[in-house]
Parts: structure tokens; sequence; C-alpha cells
């Protein structure tokens, strides 16, 4: 079997790859980094013409050279490679007539359990929030993310002041613990905008509620300033989501700097490096916990990871699939059961998209060109 052509498919904010064979069978992959597409539509073009004419079953064989090929690396490169890489997967997966699950040591669980976000941006104080999980519990989830970062800043600045911050943020928590009581979980994604100060306080002031997870308290870049963050609160940290090479997850793990570690498979090199990041976590008795804020190859990317992984504390669900606007996008929707993903059967991925997919859902960029802003105008991050 030869790689023969490889297509690029930017539908809505995604891009997604379909590379064909000579035998006829096709395979689909995602790029993570949706904050520069054009430049990674660019790299996949580069990197088709090493692939066609290739044989697809020779996956990490092309991971690495492709890896390998340059001097340069970095998140576009990734990206690029995580979709050729996804696409290969599934195309392998549906030679064989197995899900790819079946082809890195079989099945560990039956179904994903996923954690969902239903708070909406124009409503994220602590009442609104309490109610949404609330809603969300009642919808048959048992997790949820409270997103609390907000990309409103009040022009006095009051809300960024280190007591207020800290103070609304807990009470967002508090009230979201006693509104959904002790059988869910809470998924507190700070969303990388607190400091090392603002961090250390709003975990501590939160860590008799519970939370399962304490994401990205503060910018991933510094992997001391995280570790500092994890030995000073009791609440387990989870980041990595922005990392593109495996290393960056050693150095995490081995500093102490997080019990869950979030390999975006669509951004990190595909599927089987994701499998290599999910090994190194467990040799650090650490858990994982897929980044997927993407389209639905991502999803059935990171479902296949999730099935065949032992050390996997919960799966991310893009907004989309919890209010199904995105459902026609596939042939057939992937099924959510009890506040768990089902693990389809099928081979490959598992899906297909809908041919119409891209007249049903136009290219739309969603990156944004100026960060945000405190309230005296000096950028911070969000």
């Amino acid at each position: 079997m030869k790689i023969t052509k490889i297509d690029i498919l930017p539908i809505r904010h995604y891009l997604f790859v379909q590379m064909h064979t000579d035998a006829g069978i096709t395979g689909l992959g995602e790029a993570g980094n949706w904050g520069f597409l054009n430049a990674t539509k660019e790299t996949i073009r580069k990197f088709s013409e090493y692939l066609i004419g290739k044989d697809p079953f020779q996956i990490e064989h092309h991971y690495q050279d492709m890896y390998r090929a340059m001097y340069f690396r970095g998140s576009v490169i990734m990206s690029a490679i995580s979709a050729l890489e996804i696409a290969m997967w599934d195309i392998k997966g549906k030679a064989l007539g197995v899900p790819i699950y079946e082809l890195l040591g079989g099945r560990t669980r039956d179904r994903v359990r996923v954690y969902a976000s239903n708070i909406r941006r124009d409503k994220r104080d602590a009442d609104s929030i309490a109610e949404a999980l609330k809603d969300l519990k009642n919808m048959g989830y048992t997790a949820g993310k409270i997103m609390l970062a907000d990309p409103v800043v009040q022009p006095d600045g009051k809300n960024e002041f280190y007591s207020n911050k800290v103070s609304l943020a807990a009470e967002k928590v508090i009230k979201a613990r006693e509104a959904v009581g002790e059988d869910f979980d809470l998924i507190l994604e700070v969303h990388r905008s607190m400091n090392v100060p603002e961090a250390i306080a709003f975990g501590k002031e939160v860590e008799s509620c519970r939370p399962m997870v304490l994401e990205d308290p503060i910018p991933p870049d510094d992997v001391d300033a995280m570790a500092y963050v994890a030995g000073k609160v009791n609440i387990p940290i989870a980041t990595g989501e922005r990392f593109c090479d495996y290393h960056e997850f050693k150095t995490l793990l081995a500093r102490g700097g997080a019990q869950y570690v979030r390999p975006d498979v669509c951004a990190v090199g595909g599927i089987g490096i994701s499998k290599k990041v999910t090994a190194l976590a467990e040799a650090f008795s650490a858990m994982i916990i897929p980044h997927n804020p993407l389209g639905p190859v991502s999803t059935a990317a990171c479902i296949q990871l999730c099935a065949c992984s032992t050390n996997v504390g919960i799966m991310e669900l893009p907004a989309t699939m919890l209010n199904k606007s995105e459902d026609s996008m596939l042939v057939k929707p992937m099924e959510i059961k009890d506040g768990c993903l089902m693990i389809p059967d099928g081979p490959g991925l598992g899906i297909e998209l809908a041919e119409n997919a891209g007249e049903l859902f136009p290219e739309k960029d969603r990156a944004e060109a100026q960060a945000h802003l405190n309230f005296d105008g000096s950028v911070r991050d969000f």
C-alpha cells in the first residue's frame, strides 16, 4: 500500500487532513495548532512531498523522519506531524479491520469518563456557575469544568487585585461544591491566569472543596515555578496542553510539577507519541487527562488513546459534543452515556467525516491577533 494524495480540509475552525492510498483506504487526521493554521497548512504540504509514495504502515519511521528531517521544531511543525500521523493510524486500523487501540495493546476499559463545561461566557459569576454545574449533573455527567479566568477586566481593575481576585475565584468553587454535592468532581481551569502567589492562595482557599484538578494555575513555561505551586497546594496539578515535545513532559514529571499531564494528541505529534507520554506518566505514578478542545477527529484519537491506557484520570469533552452542534460533521456521531464516551468498535478511528461537512461548516479563523490586557494596559496571560 502506498500513500497517493493528502488533502487539507479546513472545516469550521479546525484543520483536518484526508490521506488517500492506492488501496482505496483513506485516513483522517487533525492539527492542533488552531492559532496558526495557515502556517500549519504549508507545513503539511511540505511533509506531503515526503509521504506521497510511502507505505502508511511505517508510522513510527515516518514520524521520526518528519521530526528529525529539519533543524527546526515547534508547535506548527508538531501539529502538522500530528495530523499526518493520526491519519496513518486510521489507515492502518482500517486496513487490518481493527480499532487503533487494538494495535496499541488492546482495550483496557469499556468507556471513558469525561468532564464537560456548560458555563456561558456572559455568566461567569458564582451563582450562575453553580446552577450550570447542577444542570450538568442532572444531564448525567459526573464531572464539570469551572473556567476561572475572566476575559473581562473591570475598568477600575478591582477584579484583578490580589485579594479580590482570589476571593472571587474561591467563591465560584465553594458555591459550585455546595450545588453539586460530593458525588461530582470539579475541574478548576485557571487557564494560566494567576501568578505564583495568587495560585497558592487560591489553592489553599479551596482545598476543603476537594477539587479533582487544578489546571494550569500559572503559565506552564517555568517548570520549577509549577513544581513550587504543586508543593504548596493540596490539589493535584494538571498541565501540559501546550507541550509539543516529549521531553517537556519528562522534565515536568521529574520536577514533581504535576500529578496529571495533558498531552494534546493533535499538537504533540500524534497518537504514538501520546502513548509514550502516557507510559512516561505511568512511570512517575501520574495520570493523563488528554487535552481535547478541538474537532471530532481529536476526540476520536483521544478515545483510542484512553481505550488502551491504564492511567487515565478523565477526558475532556468539547462543548460542541455537549450541545451536539457539530453532530452533522460526522456520518455517525460518537455516543455519550452516563457521563462517559463510549469506545467505538469500528476500524481505525471509528469515525468518518460527512461528505458535506465543509459545506455545513465553512472555514472560520478563531485566532486572536491581540493578547488580553490588564486594566492598566499591560499584557496578561489568558
